[in-house]
């Protein structure tokens, strides 16, 4: 195996990686958001102060934003579309951002900002690869 295989697969690891922690904390993210508003609302504020149908719907979007960076690949259909889920959790998140600092909550926009991290890493290296392997 020469030193360009061995990067690329390297690559290909630390992709997956972050592909399943996304996904992992999407899939947390749209449970939570179907237990009841009493339940979340204690350790999320701000879904008690919504109407309860944004928070399922965000609940729906998250677990299609998992299974965007996942599924796509494991099936090998369209793997171009984790790109693509990968560029729309970052823009749910600056939105996520923006809304917890307009609310005022700024101090719990860290693991937004992690996953936009995460999800422009996984969208760069997956857009440059070109596939996903």
């Amino acid at each position: 195996m020469n030193d360009y295989q061995k990067s690329s697969k390297t690559r290909n690891t630390i992709l997956w990686i972050a592909q399943i922690l996304l996904a992992a904390f999407f899939i947390i993210g749209a449970v939570m958001k179907f237990m009841p508003i009493e339940k979340i609302s204690v350790i999320m504020p701000w879904t008690g102060q919504v109407p309860v149908q944004i928070v399922r719907i965000l609940g729906i979007i998250d677990l299609l934003a998992a299974a965007g960076l996942v599924l796509p690949p494991i099936f090998k259909i369209k793997s171009e579309l984790t790109s693509w889920a990968a560029i729309g959790i970052v823009l749910m998140m600056i939105c996520a951002v923006i809304f917890h600092v307009l609310r005022g909550e700024a101090s719990v926009i860290g693991i937004n900002l992690f996953c936009i991290v995460l999800a422009c890493l996984v969208a760069w290296g997956r857009f440059r690869k070109g596939r996903i392997g």
